[in-house]
């Protein structure tokens, strides 16, 4: 089989595979940490399997950068982590039943409350929690509002909960709008307002928290305890603009496939399900080992999407299906079974992104790259551990 274009050695059996260049990964965690202000930590989003890019390596690469803050959406990510290695803070973010918080204990997790009957529940389970205490500044999502003080008041005297940090999570930070400027804002005074009426009475707040990614590049002045590096530790934004500042990241990862046949096909020949593409003249078509069930989204049929093969681009041509893609290749002369599509990724001075494909269909890039799913392998570049 041959992989023209490709400077990795696959495995034979690889149909479609997701490639993840773990010197990237540490070159954003380093680009971001040069946004933090002096004494500010990272800490590192590994929710989603990593975004899509495999917890494991991803976790086990920062944690060799020197990287000692991590983050999960779910108690079980966290076990994960755990289980591959990691010994440093692991904080979820979601929502833990109280049922399950002797998972907490068990794995030492932290957890963030996210209201006064979650802390109570908690507390009640009889084990020992460290816990961040979730502030609703303006997202109205999880949290215990900004302006119910005595709720807030209420978790630090609960006997089995340690509350070691406070967080909040900012709606709009990733818009250079003035009006959302003026909210982000708002969300962030209205947080230090609870953290400095707190110290004021006695409390240790711990460590705090409000910056995702585009509050790190945007909002970098804020000066707190920790910043969570998320979307853009991938060398993604979730779309085109959104900062104030361009930060020099590099995409982590590329999706590629197989070419698995190529023919001729006629003037007024269809190609696919439901005859959404008719030759208007006689073409090369080739099919890719690659569908919607790879991470390639179905979507994207007949909104202009596109793949390099052998050095040049190429258009989706067809429905995307399941398994495979079909792709004109006419201008591409050598084309044969076996050759790589790339559908994210760059080859010489061709790259198409994930936020290119999350434009064409409406979306954004965050859910291009974590639905990928399990089915391609993910092949790991610079792999040093």
């Amino acid at each position: 089989m041959k992989h023209k274009h490709l400077h990795v050695r696959l495995p034979e059996h690889m149909r479609a595979w997701v490639e993840v260049d773990l010197d990237a990964l540490s070159h954003n965690a380093k680009e971001l940490k040069s946004f933090l202000p002096q004494g500010c930590e990272m800490i590192v989003v590994l929710k989603a399997d990593a975004y899509g890019h495999g917890h494991e390596k991803c976790a086990l690469r920062l944690q060799r950068d020197g990287i000692k803050n991590f983050a999960v959406a779910t108690a079980t990510e966290g076990v994960q982590l755990r289980k591959c290695g990691i010994t440093g803070n692991i904080l979820v973010l979601g929502y833990t039943q109280p049922i399950d918080a002797h998972i907490l204990e068990e794995f030492s997790l932290a957890q963030v409350v996210v209201d006064g009957v979650h802390a109570k529940g908690l507390n009640e389970s009889g084990y020992a929690l460290n816990v961040h205490v979730g502030i609703d500044t303006g997202m109205h999502r999880l949290g215990i509002e900004h302006s119910k003080l005595e709720e807030i008041e209420s978790v630090f005297n609960y006997p089995n909960l340690k509350v070691v940090g406070m967080a909040t999570h900012l709606a709009s930070s990733d818009s250079t709008d003035e009006s959302d400027i003026e909210f982000t804002n708002l969300q962030l005074s209205r947080l230090t307002k609870v953290v400095e009426t707190l110290k004021e009475k006695g409390y240790n707040v711990g460590k705090v928290h409000a910056q995702a990614s585009y509050g790190i590049i945007n909002y970098s002045e804020s000066n707190f305890d920790y910043a969570r590096a998320g979307i853009m530790l991938y060398g993604v934004k979730s779309f085109f603009g959104g900062t104030k500042t361009e930060p020099n990241l590099q995409p982590v990862l590329s999706l590629k496939a197989n070419i698995a046949q190529v023919r001729e096909i006629a003037a007024g020949e269809s190609v696919g399900y439901s005859r959404t593409y008719t030759a208007e003249k006689q073409v090369k078509i080739a099919t890719v080992c690659l569908g919607y069930a790879d991470g390639l989204p179905r979507l994207l049929s007949g909104k202009g999407g596109k793949c390099i093969v052998c050095g040049k681009l190429v258009p989706i041509v067809g429905r995307i299906s399941m398994d495979m893609v079909t792709i004109d290749v006419t201008d591409v002369p050598d084309v044969s079974p076996g050759d790589v599509a790339i559908f994210i990724g760059k080859e010489g001075d061709l790259e198409i992104r994930a936020e290119t494909i999350a434009e064409s269909i409406g979306t954004i890039a965050y859910e291009i790259i974590s639905r990928m799913g399990t089915r391609p392998p993910r092949l790991y570049i610079n792999d040093t551990q």
